[in-house]
């Protein structure tokens, strides 16, 4: 058996939504028992035993404890006779809220925005992830002080929300935590000032940027492994991947590409996370194609799809084809890329098949499993890439005949003119590949 952190109780408020919530809010799109089912994995992501699950009914929600007072009642005794260690409320819970729960129950209180923290700090493993996280978790302990940040255990990783051995008392002293936000924000400063030295070194010798996106646990990891033969940690796990990692890879036509993947997105991302990570998902902005990989067997498909591109919207990024955002931010081509096509029946595969070769945007079905779709995948990362070459008039000289066979591998020459000391080329070719032959042009 597994080893847990605690017997747990997993809540979901349905909150009822008033007239005019649906456009401004996701989760009226959502199931309530797949939102149930995905906090449970969150929980379960952490080493969570799960003893109940339940989605809990929430016409007027009470300022004092979210929940009305028969429902706290009933699971203070379900609770102690169970020996419930932590309650997981799949909700964002005011201070006031927390602790007023926990005071009732004599358990351990968690929101989705503590839940979501806890995995990140267990999970990150570079010095900017670890900086990002901790960061996070301050300014969500700043207004709660759940524990105190110079005693977070770290024997299993995490930021100690979930208390546990060595845990101390509260620290009332916020100034401490302010120092100590202060100095990660110079760190993360410094980490994205070396990240921007490691684009531009990529600009210098530099291919075309492919970045994965999507919902945690489309399956970007597997992708991307099954795409540049990394061994990159590709559980059936939620938050697997949380660290961006760079590979290169091969498309049909032969040149080569760098592909990024990246943490994935969740419903109601902690605003906390989003602000700490952005230095991460700064991959994303600086790419030239986006793969938005989807799991299309997921109930909720639509829902995370809706999330992710509210995601990509608040960083300022758009795809080509959004005219109302294309002027507030960088518009950059995306694939949208249907996971999981060897979940589905013959009869829903038949149908994303037909969607897919009906839209007006590009989209593919897939399994990064089982590697269907992948030759009409990498074509169409071959051609959008290809749709960003630029004509160019160049002029090369016949002593340089390795330098225009690299042309005649890397372009498209539209026309050809031979002559005594040159050859006059019209050539189609990628911006980083114009920045390339300058380069070759100078050592030559």
């Amino acid at each position: 058996m597994r080893p847990t952190t605690g017997r747990c109780l997993v809540l979901h408020p349905h909150l009822k939504m008033q007239s005019g919530d649906a456009a401004d809010n996701g989760n009226v799109l959502r199931d309530p028992d797949g939102r149930l089912e995905e906090a449970v994995r969150l929980a379960e992501a952490i080493e969570l035993e799960i003893i109940h699950r339940e989605v809990i009914p929430v016409n007027r929600p009470k300022p004092s404890s979210l929940l009305g007072g028969g429902a706290v009642d009933r699971f203070e005794g379900y609770i102690a006779q169970h020996d419930i260690e932590v309650v997981v409320m799949d909700v964002a819970l005011t201070p006031v809220q927390q602790r007023n729960l926990e005071s009732a129950w004599k358990a351990k209180v968690i929101d989705r925005t503590g839940l979501i923290l806890e995995i990140f700090g267990a999970r990150a493993r570079t010095k900017e992830g670890t900086l990002q996280v901790e960061l996070a978790a301050l300014s969500y302990q700043r207004s709660r002080l759940v524990r105190s940040w110079t005693h977070l255990e770290r024997q299993r990783g995490g930021f100690g929300f979930m208390g546990g051995p060595g845990e101390s008392q509260i620290e009332s002293d916020r100034r401490l935590i302010d120092e100590r936000i202060t100095i990660l924000k110079r760190q993360l400063k410094d980490v994205k000032r070396t990240r921007q030295l490691h684009r531009q070194a990529r600009k210098r010798v530099p291919y075309p940027v492919v970045a994965l996106v999507g919902y945690t646990n489309a399956g970007k990891s597997t992708l991307f492994n099954s795409l540049s033969n990394a061994d990159v940690v590709s559980e059936d796990q939620l938050f697997a991947t949380l660290d961006p990692t760079m590979r290169s890879m091969k498309l049909p036509s032969g040149r080569e590409a760098i592909l990024s993947d990246t943490v994935g997105f969740v419903s109601d991302l902690p605003h906390e996370l989003v602000e700490a990570f952005r230095a991460t998902l700064e991959e994303v902005v600086e790419a030239d194609l986006l793969l938005h990989v989807r799991d299309i067997s997921h109930l909720d498909t639509n829902a995370q799809k809706n999330d992710v591109e509210l995601v990509l919207k608040n960083l300022g990024v758009s795809d080509e084809s959004d005219l109302e955002t294309k002027s507030n931010g960088k518009s950059i081509p995306l694939i949208e890329v249907l996971n999981k096509s060897d979940l589905l029946t013959s009869e829903e595969r038949d149908f994303q098949h037909t969607r897919a070769e009906r839209h007006n945007d590009p989209m593919v079905l897939i399994s990064a499993i089982t590697k269907e779709g992948f030759g009409e995948l990498l074509q169409s990362i071959d051609d959008r890439l290809n749709a960003r070459r630029q004509e160019v008039d160049l002029k090369v000289s016949w002593e340089d005949g390795a330098l225009l066979t690299w042309l005649y591998d890397h372009g498209e020459v539209k026309e050809r003119h031979d002559r005594e000391a040159w050859v006059e080329l019209k050539i189609m070719l990628e911006p980083e590949d114009i920045a390339r032959y300058e380069q070759k042009k100078i050592t030559h």
